[in-house]
Parts: C-alpha cells; sequence; structure tokens
C-alpha cells in the first residue's frame, strides 16, 4: 500500500490498528548504462512488492542520498553529510507524530549507512518505536542469490540490471569488467575516481537473463517482507 494512494484519515485508522511503515531511501548517482535514479527505484520497488500482501503503508522514496564520491559524474546530485542526517531524523520525526512506532527503513545506496547512527541516537528519544534499516541487496539471502548466480557483482553491474532500472540508451555492453582498484578509489577525489571508473560499472558483466533478475527479486522480496512481519521489538 502506498502513501501515495490514502489519504491522511486512512493513515489515521491505519496506524491505530498496525504502527508499522517503510521509509524506501535511495539516491540519484551514476550506474553507467542504468538509470541514475536505480537506488531509488530498487528500494521503493522491493518495499512495496514487500508490503503489499501485508497492506502495510510505504513512504515515497527519499531519491537523493550521500554520493560524493560520483559527483563529477553528470546528473549525479548528492546531499552533504549535515543535511542528510537532518533529513533522515525530520522523517522519523513525521512518521513517529503520524503514529507509526515500527519503521522500516528499506536502503539502495551503500552511501547512506550514516542514516544508521541517527537512527541509532533517534532511538534513544524514542523509547517506544523501532526501527530497522535494512540493505535489501546485501541483505544475507538475497546476497547468497546473487553469489549463487555470479560472484563476479557489483555496483552498476549485472547485479542492479533489472526490467525496470533499465534505459532506452542501445548501449549496453556484453563484455566482463576487470576489477577496479577499491584502494585507489578510496584515496582520490570525485574527479579521478570518475577517470579511475570509467563508465561506472566497478566490475562484473554488465547483463544477465531476467530469468535470473527475476529469481533473485523473489529471494529479496520475501526477505525484507521477513523483516515486517517478525523481529520488532
Amino acid at each position: 500500500m502506498k502513501i501515495a494512494d490514502m489519504n491522511w484519515m486512512q493513515v489515521e485508522t491505519r496506524t491505530a490498528g498496525d504502527d508499522r511503515c517503510i521509509l524506501p531511501i535511495g539516491s540519484v548517482e551514476q550506474h553507467a548504462y542504468l538509470s541514475l535514479a536505480t537506488d531509488m527505484i530498487l528500494a521503493e520497488k522491493v518495499s512495496v512488492d514487500a508490503a503489499e500482501p501485508l497492506g502495510v503503508p510505504v513512504f515515497p522514496a527519499l531519491p537523493y542520498g550521500l554520493a560524493s564520491s560520483f559527483a563529477s559524474f553528470p546528473g549525479t546530485l548528492t546531499l552533504s553529510l549535515a543535511t542528510y542526517i537532518g533529513v533522515i531524523r525530520d522523517l522519523l520525526d513525521g512518521m513517529y507524530r503520524s503514529g507509526f512506532r515500527r519503521i522500516l527503513v528499506v536502503n539502495g545506496h551503500g552511501g547512506n549507512t550514516p542514516a544508521m547512527t541517527v537512527i541509532s541516537e533517534w532511538l534513544n528519544d524514542h523509547p517506544d518505536a523501532s526501527v530497522k534499516f535494512h540493505d535489501w541487496w546485501r541483505a544475507p539471502k538475497t546476497m547468497a542469490k546473487v553469489l549463487e548466480i555470479d560472484p563476479a557483482a557489483s555496483h552498476a553491474s549485472w547485479m542492479e540490471n533489472f526490467p525496470w532500472t533499465r534505459t532506452d540508451d542501445p548501449r549496453q555492453p556484453t563484455t566482463q569488467k576487470p576489477r577496479v582498484d577499491f584502494a585507489a578509489l578510496a584515496r582520490v577525489d570525485t574527479q579521478r575516481k570518475r577517470i579511475l571508473l570509467g563508465d561506472g560499472n566497478y566490475h562484473g558483466l554488465y547483463q544477465r537473463p531476467d530469468e535470473d533478475m527475476l529469481a533473485i527479486w523473489e529471494v529479496a522480496v520475501a526477505e525484507t517482507r521477513e523483516l515486517l512481519e517478525h523481529g520488532w521489538h
């Protein structure tokens, strides 16, 4: 159930009987030949697909995150760390005021992990709430399925190439990209990162059969739904 399809009175009624909700968070950043909004698209879709049979409301995805490493790639937008911390806290406050006490934050971008520190601090001020932070793509069962199919999987590679993250760009390499030097990436600015990365794929194939992708998606949705159903305080 999308919050976009509800009015405020329906939310008030919903929280009176079930105080769970999902906040997807993503990023708008380079993903080689895939959509710049890949992280946002995947975080929101896995949330909606997981919540659908449970009727749990899903907020619109927070599209912007921490993507300073890719700032030299056109179309990439990034928030400063100070801004991002404030945004996450403000959104948690708003969900709490709306009556939600069990909040699943579904993350689609590795750079957003500082949100976990914000959540930890926020929970100290809201002891009657419970918040889970879920990196959907590297959750144990989902990542195990990815590695089972192809261990050469990374940012902007085949593992993010779903039917719903593709663009109409006809350029789609059929080769397997060698692994980038991660240590070198970590010690340079964004412009030199762009030079080292080339098209943006970290390593691996650019696309695999949809059969493989849908098999991963099935696991990811089930794993996300399990978090909604179990393990709250």
